[in-house]
């Protein structure tokens, strides 16, 4: 008997078959969306301190409001263009500095203000609108622009990790994984798959990908396979999508954007440093770094060329150091770039100062830019989409403003 996929899909349940956690069992489209750019979204919940991460050492009142290393002394940070230093944790990140494929957009925030609540700010973040009142829209900015993507299928974008990811729900079809999920496939239906899928490689390859991305222990796939055929399927991506916390998910995402997938989002938790903040956020800066260099190894020179990375954060902290040696929530705040797309080695800001007259409230970092408008922008250059449907659909009510030539 000759099942057909929709027949082994019905059927598997009958055989112990547990598929619900399988990226492929969501309805699938082999059509590749249209275009070769990509970008990630990376959330960076809690707050980062963006003044920390970018240093605005050329400022003259830095050293005032913020004591320490400069760059060249130990422990300091990285010089970039003698204006901004890079945290040390995030020296290595400096090739791509130099290559022209990293950069930082300063002294920005969403239009949210004063209230100073994560779980508002990080609303308002990914639903990218200017405020929460009654009525306001809830889905995500990045769903928005799946609506406006032609050719947009289950696996054009993808949501990685455990959180929700807000910035992706709405209309369109997203792809959802995370690194708990678990097959749980026995050895027989594993060559049930193999079987019914043999005379349609493009299927049998992503149902390949899916079996041993998400068997956790790789024991139905040894059980399952010939050793031959284990060892090559193994050595092409097993040990990338086992590796730790966000490396992992970032290697995850390189290996859905060599395929269809042309958008994906996963957030990296840790930013709320109200408290002796040095250690926690090195750590933190180090995982965002991390998971970066992870994704550009993983995507290969062709694709990441073709790649652009932002990340966001909800607000930014105060510019002093408080009491307890951290800082407390703030306004303005940094997003960081990278991809082998940008017009990148440049830190791009309408920078405002940080003379007490010149901060937000006396204690912020004043906001000059719509952090929305430079990712507006980046849609812009890597999807086509027109300013009209960016600044009406996508993030409504935006002012795009002048282009900050963000991308080559």
């Amino acid at each position: 008997m000759t099942l057909s996929r929709r027949a082994f899909l019905t059927r598997s349940a009958l055989i112990g078959c547990s598929l619900a956690a399988s990226p492929v069992v969501t309805p699938v489209t082999f059509a590749a969306a249209p275009g070769d750019n990509r970008l990630v979204v990376i959330i960076l919940r809690g707050a980062m301190d963006g003044l920390a991460m970018a240093q605005p050492v050329g400022d003259a009142d830095w050293r005032a409001v913020r004591p320490g290393p400069v760059p060249g002394e130990a422990g300091g940070p990285v010089d970039l263009d003698g204006r901004f230093a890079l945290h040390p944790a995030m020296a290595g990140l400096m090739p791509l500095w130099r290559a022209r494929e990293m950069s930082v957009v300063h002294a920005v925030s969403t239009p949210y203000r004063d209230k100073r609540s994560h779980f508002d700010g990080q609303d308002l973040l990914e639903a990218g609108v200017a405020d929460l009142a009654s009525g306001a829209r809830r889905d995500g900015w990045l769903n928005r622009l799946l609506q406006h993507y032609p050719g947009s299928g289950t696996h054009t974008a993808w949501a990685i990790g455990a959180d929700p990811l807000a910035v992706l729900g709405g209309a369109a079809p997203v792809t959802r994984w995370a690194p708990e999920a678990d097959l749980a496939l026995s050895p027989q239906a594993i060559r049930l798959a193999e079987m019914v899928m043999q005379d349609d490689p493009a299927f049998a390859a992503a149902m390949a990908r899916a079996f041993r991305i998400a068997d956790g222990d790789g024991d139905a796939l040894a059980a399952a396979l010939s050793p031959e055929d284990m060892g090559r399927m193994m050595a092409e991506d097993m040990a990338a999508a086992r590796g730790p916390g966000e490396t992992r998910l970032a290697a995850f995402v390189a290996q859905q954007l060599q395929g269809p997938a042309r958008i994906a989002a996963f957030s990296i938790n840790g930013w709320d440093t109200h408290a002796a903040q040095d250690k926690p956020l090195s750590r933190a800066l180090g995982r965002l770094s991390d998971a970066i260099v992870a994704l550009k190894d993983g995507l290969g020179a062709d694709v990441w060329g073709r790649t652009a990375v932002v990340a966001m954060t909800e607000f930014g902290r105060t510019v002093r150091i408080n009491g307890t040696g951290g800082t407390d929530h703030g306004t303005g705040g940094a997003m960081l770039l990278a991809g082998g797309a940008l017009h990148g080695g440049r830190v791009v800001t309408d920078w405002p100062g940080l003379d007490e007259a010149s901060l937000y409230d006396r204690r912020d970092l004043m906001p000059t830019r719509d952090l929305r408008a430079h990712a507006a922008w980046l849609m812009r250059g890597l999807f086509g989409l027109d300013v009209a449907t960016l600044e009406r659909d996508v993030f409504p009510g935006l002012d795009l403003g002048a282009d900050p030539g963000l991308l080559l």
